[in-house]
């Protein structure tokens, strides 16, 4: 009697393994199990992609004003400015005459916004409540120089003196004061400071609520190097912040209320989704437990590692992220629609990473079909050996990005700093740019143009050549293997081994409903390895 129950348990187990291994439409094919994970997920990628166009078609609204008043601000405020920015500066003066005339330029046309700016802009306050500009010198404490006897008498230490500028002062009184009488040979830097107001109305036209805006603009005119060329920049800061009184009439309030109706049922389809996902991985979790405990009592021994970890669905765990970042995404662009947060850039991350995941979960149901499902074998054996090697190689790679940026960085643009000197690098590996990467080497050195050179051509010679041919010989290597296991069998595992010894998934098979069939996925040919295998 015992043994009978003994081999009823195992029988159970046995069908029970084969039916999680099993995809949506063998599922349903055996006990007649709706595919709702399946059906959910395709609904969800079409809401999720919806919703993700239109935030990013507001979010784009968002940056375009930003960026455009930013240049106004730049044409307004900077005296002869070409449009153009001359490097990470706006531009430059030579002078010292040009130097005071850029100062009192961009407090003249402070006060004079209203009558000249084109934009819905206003003043605001600053950081002390006050409207008006706050203007900063930095200088060295005291100090006397004279260049031709090459004598020099300078304290290092560094003077801050403010002044606050309000609009009931004129700019002709603020040239008279003796704080604008500047001594270049200690000035370090002159900072002009103010906020300004403005609202965006162009979200109008796309049926939203317009926002409100504060740029934190600052001017600051930097002579540490104190090379004769005084650098002019330009920031501007912009925050956005909920309007204190808006009244707007038209279909704008309506419209707002049906995208908050559709967030929130992206948010309810998430959950949904989230749900079946988790229970799915729990139920599986149990379903492990059950066959480890099983093969220890009758074999005696321990389950393999890559045995355990086919229990473990990787497409569910991606699917769970990507669903609780597009629940929390939906619920911040839901507060930002009803202006009551700011944060657009957190949004566009949450919404435009869960939508990659939902989308990249598209791969686990063409990896039901034959052809897909070698490509996606393929990708999941050769990881592991590409990893390893982009470990070896990042180390070669980062040798050469600290050579180029300390020995190239003083002599060619793409080399200045190390995030550009990685960027450049990797475009060589790319074969991008390889002409212009050779050429704008300055020549002031002999010694430096020569080691270019054995930089350069050492470099893309190792990596286009040894380590980028070794990358994709991993991936054939890897390619083949899986090509031969399909025609001559995969290694069979201990769980592949068990689920082969009684031929139990023919027992499920029921005569399907031809609707169903005809949606359905068709059935991968080959043997039950393959469904092993691709969970």
């Amino acid at each position: 009697m015992a043994h009978l129950d003994s081999e009823v348990k195992e029988e159970c187990l046995r069908e029970d393994l084969k039916f999680y291994f099993m995809n949506p439409c063998e599922k349903y094919r055996a006990r007649h199990q709706i595919p709702w994970k399946l059906g959910l997920q395709i609904l969800k990628i079409a809401m999720v992609t919806t919703q993700l166009v239109r935030f990013g078609l507001s979010n784009q609204l968002v940056v375009a004003f930003k960026e455009e008043n930013t240049v106004a601000f730049k044409h307004l405020f900077l005296k002869g400015y070409s449009g153009t920015d001359e490097d990470d500066y706006s531009c430059s003066v030579y002078t010292q005459e040009d130097a005071y005339e850029s100062i009192f330029f961009a407090l003249n046309q402070y006060h004079q916004l209203k009558n000249i700016s084109l934009g819905t802009l206003g003043y605001g306050e600053n950081e002390d409540n006050r409207i008006g500009l706050k203007v900063c010198k930095q200088h060295y404490k005291k100090g006397t120089m004279f260049p031709s006897n090459e004598t020099l008498n300078i304290d290092s230490d560094i003077e801050i003196d403010c002044v606050h500028l309000d609009l009931s002062t004129y700019p002709q009184e603020w040239k008279n004061s003796s704080f604008f009488r500047l001594e270049f040979y200690r000035l370090l830097q002159v900072e002009i400071s103010f906020h300004l107001k403005g609202i965006d109305l162009q979200t109008i036209h796309s049926r939203e609520l317009p926002d409100c805006y504060v740029f934190h603009n600052t001017i600051t005119f930097d002579n540490k190097a104190h090379s004769g060329k005084i650098k002019i920049y330009f920031g501007s800061d912009a925050k956005i912040e909920e309007c204190k009184d808006l009244n707007i009439s038209g279909s704008i309030q309506k419209n707002t209320q049906y995208v908050l109706a559709f967030d929130a049922f992206v948010i309810v389809i998430c959950l949904a989704s989230l749900i079946l996902c988790t229970r799915s991985i729990v139920l599986a979790l149990r379903l492990r437990k059950r066959f480890l405990n099983f093969f220890l009592e009758k074999y005696k021994r321990h389950v393999c590692n890559a045995d355990q970890w086919e229990f473990i669905n990787g497409w569910y765990i991606l699917v769970i992220i990507s669903d609780l970042m597009t629940i929390i995404g939906s619920i911040l662009k839901m507060e930002i629609k009803a202006k009551n947060l700011t944060n657009y850039d957190l949004c566009s991350i949450l919404l435009g990473t869960s939508t990659l995941f939902v989308w990249v979960g598209v791969i686990r149901y063409l990896g039901y079909f034959q052809a897909y499902n070698v490509l996606i074998l393929t990708m999941q054996a050769s990881l592991p050996k590409v990893l390893r090697f982009c470990a070896c190689a990042g180390m070669i790679y980062l040798g050469y990005t600290f050579c180029g940026w300390i020995v190239l960085g003083p002599y060619h643009d793409k080399f200045e700093d190390l995030n550009t000197v990685a960027e450049c690098l990797f475009s060589l590996v790319n074969g991008d740019d390889m002409f212009a990467t050779f050429a704008q080497i300055q020549q002031k050195s002999i010694l430096v143009w020569l080691f270019s050179r054995l930089y350069l051509y050492s470099f893309i010679s190792l990596f286009i050549y040894m380590i980028l041919s070794l990358f994709i010989a991993l991936i054939t290597d890897s390619y083949d293997t899986i090509k031969k296991y399909q025609q001559n069998g995969f290694p069979e595992t201990d769980l592949q081994e068990f689920l082969k010894e009684c031929g139990s998934k023919e027992k499920y098979q029921k005569e399907a409903s031809p609707f169903l069939s005809c949606i359905c996925c068709l059935r991968r040919k080959g043997s039950d390895d393959h469904l092993v295998l691709m969970n």
